[in-house]
């Protein structure tokens, strides 16, 4: 039971979250899924939706190697910047014949509740922005015509954060978490890169 339960075969949902901690396999998992799609009919496409935004020199380079590196494992895969309309990006990205990957949710949302200032006249975004954002997505993901693969982190297993911000976060983003697991067919918690099924809908 055990075995069958982490060794899950790269078989496509129609729509699929992947939850796990930093490192554990998520992004790996997710363009194994890419290139699956892709070899399966040469009609296929994949698009990672990436809503990571370099702020700093070191972020930079981090973006530039995991893109350097995904071309390698995934040269199928193309890249479509979307770190504030991530559901816009989902409906646009395609028709049926598209999957998506979006990497990631955590990146994402904070975004919406944490915006990094660029200047003076740019505002912090109104309260309920982000449920707002949130609601579209989860009604971009039910309308999605092409399958579509979501990464996010799981960050509420370790010790209470500091600070009230820091702490809404964390709630907030376990309620987005939950929200996109109840709209998908499948949820996948990776450890140690090794998937763990936690949902699957029969077809």
């Amino acid at each position: 039971m055990a075995e069958a339960l982490t060794t899950n075969a790269l078989a496509l949902a129609r729509s699929e979250l992947i939850l796990g901690g930093q490192k554990s396999g998520k992004s790996r998992r997710a363009e194994s899924l890419a290139a699956a799609w892709l070899a399966q009919a040469p009609a296929h496409r994949a698009v990672l939706l990436a809503t990571a935004e370099a702020h700093d020199d070191e972020m930079r380079a981090r973006i530039a190697r995991h893109q350097r590196e995904r071309a390698e494992r995934v040269p199928g895969l193309t890249t479509l910047e979307a770190p504030h309309d991530l559901p816009g990006a989902i409906a646009q990205a395609g028709g049926a014949e598209t999957l998506r990957v979006v990497d990631c949710l955590t990146l994402w949302l904070t975004a919406q509740l944490m915006p990094v200032q660029a200047s003076s006249e740019q505002k912090v975004p109104p309260a309920g922005y982000g449920r707002a954002q949130a609601a579209m997505l989860l009604k971009a993901i039910e309308t999605c015509p092409g399958p579509i693969v979501l990464v996010g982190n799981e960050i509420g297993l370790g010790v209470i954060p500091l600070g009230r911000e820091v702490r809404a976060f964390v709630d907030a983003l376990g309620t987005l978490n939950q929200a996109v697991a109840a709209a998908c067919e499948r949820v996948t918690l990776m450890a140690a890169g090794l998937p763990l099924t936690l949902k699957e809908r029969a077809p």
